[in-house]
């Protein structure tokens, strides 16, 4: 028997601090719903759980990236909306002014609306915008680069590379005239006849003695109602077509082939009428008939170019579109009169940069380079060519009518890539918040802590600290035995 050293009671009272460092951890777990409080208490778990947690936050904030996506695009659409409708109404008046009942003055109104129109949609596609980013003027396209080509525009089939094409002869339009002055060799400057000419249909009547520049500008309100226009007063006189290429018709008729060469015009015939066989039957009014030129196109398909051999090409004077298969689109409007006789440096070869640069990027993912690129072409009346629609010259109302519908598919192409967009993007969205749920699942599983085998070790270990206390109380008691063997 010993009183210096009570080793029941040592050993009690190590038994006792064990457990109360096992309970004060199981209080812990408890109190913070964590089975994971510390480092050491589990090294490896802690690890994945750091990794999963930044996955987790990751995927939420990815989530909220993807809803301001979403966002984005229903306030591009809410503004396609309106642009569509004004192309509607454009087109409604465009209709109307076709009408035969309608005279000029009623068509300059007409026209006054559809300037009008004009001038919102460009509005429209300057001032739309999402947190002070521009939405529709082209910003949020993908970037292409070229010289003597504007309005470039490309599909999402378009891969970023080089893309080379030459004109050889560019696109031409009709013209009448050019070799005489006006009033031709005549040395007066007073019309010395009268008569009337008729510019693509739209006719003017000029008096004998009108001055040569009442003449001229009679002359010019004319070429502007019937889409043409007229050289410079101290040119020789010319009437040329507004359009290029082979769509580009000009027809002057005259009241008589004398009444022409006045005005400066040779080269003047009477007007051929046949028959359903194409045999002359009569001889109509004097007039000259030119027709445009179309440009001529090789597209390259060697060296640094990356059109493929199936490419193709289409254009509407220097409005030039390049198809290919899987919907590669890339269209232009080419610089009036460059081809390769007219450019001495490059040999009449336009070079398009197409670069992935431009695209709103969506950052949809907890990691890196998990993007969502966003493309949302300009829709400005330039860029859908409608910004020169004139119903007050002759066919005007008719070829506006053909733009317009040009334009409404366009837009309504827009708009259906955006509607794609927000679909992917809701997808997106629900299978973020699906994956964050699952590792929020995950993770639980890891750190959180199971309360009821923590309260059923909690239990164990409060009644083993009561035992062990009274334990050590006993042990405590045993060195008074000694003073037993003293009495």
């Amino acid at each position: 028997m010993r009183i210096n050293n009570n080793m029941s009671a040592v050993i009690t009272n190590n038994q006792l601090l064990g457990t109360e460092d096992s309970l004060a951890d199981v209080m812990e777990k408890l109190s913070s719903g964590f089975s994971i409080n510390h480092a050491s208490d589990n090294p490896s778990g802690i690890a994945i759980a750091g990794k999963m947690q930044a996955q987790i936050e990751g995927l939420a904030q990815a989530s909220t990236n993807g809803s301001d996506g979403i966002s984005v695009l229903q306030t591009a659409e809410g503004a396609l909306n309106e642009v569509t409708d004004m192309i509607q109404r454009m087109r409604e008046l465009s209709v109307q002014a076709a009408n035969g009942t309608n005279s000029l003055s009623d068509k300059q109104s007409i026209q006054k609306e559809i300037d009008s129109l004009l001038e919102e949609i460009d509005r429209v596609a300057r001032t739309t915008e999402f947190n002070n980013i521009n939405l529709l003027n082209g910003g949020l396209d993908n970037r292409t680069y070229a010289d003597h080509a504007t309005r470039i525009q490309t599909s999402n089939s378009v891969p970023a590379g080089i893309y080379e094409l030459k004109i050889t002869a560019a696109a031409v339009q009709a013209t009448a005239g050019g070799s005489a002055p006006l009033f031709g060799s005549a040395a007066t400057n007073i019309l010395p006849m009268s008569g009337e000419i008729l510019i693509n249909g739209y006719g003017i009547t000029l008096t004998q003695g009108m001055t040569k520049e009442a003449v001229y500008e009679a002359l010019r309100d004319a070429c502007e109602n019937g889409s043409a226009m007229i050289s410079d007063p101290d040119e020789n006189i010319a009437i040329t077509s507004i359009k290029y290429g082979a769509n580009a018709d000009l027809k002057l008729e005259f009241s008589s082939i004398e009444f022409a060469e006045v005005l400066g015009f040779e080269n003047v015939e009477l007007e051929e009428i046949t028959d359903e066989n194409g045999n002359v039957i009569e001889y109509g009014a004097p007039v000259i008939k030119k027709v445009g030129v179309d440009a001529k196109v090789e597209l390259m398909t060697t060296g640094n170019s990356m059109f493929g051999p199936q490419a193709t090409v289409r254009m509407d004077g220097n409005h030039m579109i390049v198809s290919d298969t899987k919907g590669f689109e890339l269209s232009f409007l080419a610089e009036a009169g460059f081809d390769a006789t007219t450019d001495e440096d490059g040999g009449g070869i336009i070079s398009f940069n197409v670069t992935d640069i431009g695209s709103m990027t969506l950052h949809v993912g907890a990691n890196k380079s998990q993007n969502m690129d966003v493309r949302i072409a300009a829709v400005t009346t330039e860029f859908m060519y409608i910004d020169d629609l004139n119903v007050t010259r002759k066919n005007g109302a008719e070829d506006a009518l053909d733009s317009l519908d040009d334009a409404l598919s366009y837009v309504t192409s827009v708009r259906s890539q955006l509607g794609a967009y927000e679909n992917r993007l809701e997808h997106t969205t629900k299978s973020l918040d699906a994956t964050e749920e699952n590792m929020t699942s995950a993770i639980s599983r890891i750190e959180d802590a199971d309360m009821a085998t923590t309260m059923v070790e909690y239990t164990k270990l409060n009644v083993l600290e009561q035992a062990g206390t009274s334990a050590l109380a006993q042990a405590n008691e045993l060195p008074q035995l000694a003073l037993q063997l003293l009495q």
